[in-house]
């Protein structure tokens, strides 16, 4: 969507704190032994206690408020009760939702309490990255180049990209135009970020595959050779300068 009055900046900024705090407490509510359903069910009742519906669940019937993915698993895993998060696991919090006509999304990798796996430089340099991109934002600002900064700051920290999972527009529903900003250089996209647009942007950095494939149950998506993934997302809106971080009080920075 594109920002136009006030009225829709606010609702944005609301929907965007709300999802944005539901993740913060959830990272914070993550201990090892609790099941991820127990986890997402914190999540729940936050987003509950907003008026805020769960954007994958209201879009696409995904089992679960939020999506959360653990080790191997790099996105829309689902929330079971026979998944049980581990000390040192790298866990990643997906956390999208709706509210009064306006969508909000946000993402976290983290390890979960001691860094047994060795995962936490993967975290930093993710974020490390998102940081980077969201400063080279601005209206005008071909699409393919923000991939284009992703990637090689990847390839410097000995990581590469997921290709086939991008960020995307939001606002006025979960997915919205432009539907492909890509974690590398896609030459044909000549797509540019406009002034007052609203987009999802996050990166997928990745140990070893480029790409993510879905598993048996249909949604989660992993990698298939042991690789592991971090992810980082920030709902923003594109200016002439530095961007508004709608999602900043996730805290992840």
């Amino acid at each position: 969507m594109s920002i136009t009055k006030d009225a829709e900046l606010l609702g944005m900024k609301q929907i965007s704190e709300v999802v944005g705090e539901t993740l913060r407490l959830m990272r914070e509510y993550a201990k090892p032994g609790m099941s991820a359903q127990e986890l997402d069910d914190f999540g729940g009742q936050i987003l509950n206690g907003y008026g805020a519906k769960s954007a994958p669940k209201l879009t696409y019937g995904f089992p679960g408020w939020t999506c959360i993915s653990i080790n191997n698993e790099i996105a829309h895993g689902i929330p079971s009760a026979g998944k049980i998060l581990q000390e040192g696991d790298l866990v990643n919090i997906d956390v999208s939702a709706e509210m009064n006509g306006y969508w909000s999304d946000n993402g976290d990798s983290f390890v979960l309490g001691r860094d047994l796996n060795k995962h936490q430089h993967l975290v930093d340099t993710s974020k490390r990255i998102l940081q980077k991109a969201l400063n080279n934002i601005k209206g005008g600002v071909r699409i393919a180049e923000i991939g284009r900064l992703i990637e090689t700051e990847a390839k410097r920290s000995g990581y590469r990209v997921i290709k086939n999972l991008t960020g995307h527009g939001i606002g006025r529903s979960l997915h919205e135009e432009p539907h492909d900003i890509a974690n590398y250089y896609d030459r044909f996209n000549y797509t540019r970020f406009k002034k007052n647009s609203v987009v999802a942007v996050e990166t997928f950095i990745s140990t070893r595959t480029r790409y993510a494939h879905t598993m048996p149950d249909g949604w989660t998506l992993a990698s298939r050779d042991g690789s592991f993934v971090a992810q980082h997302e920030h709902t923003i809106v594109v200016t002439d300068g530095k961007p508004i971080v709608l999602t900043a009080g996730n805290g992840i920075f």
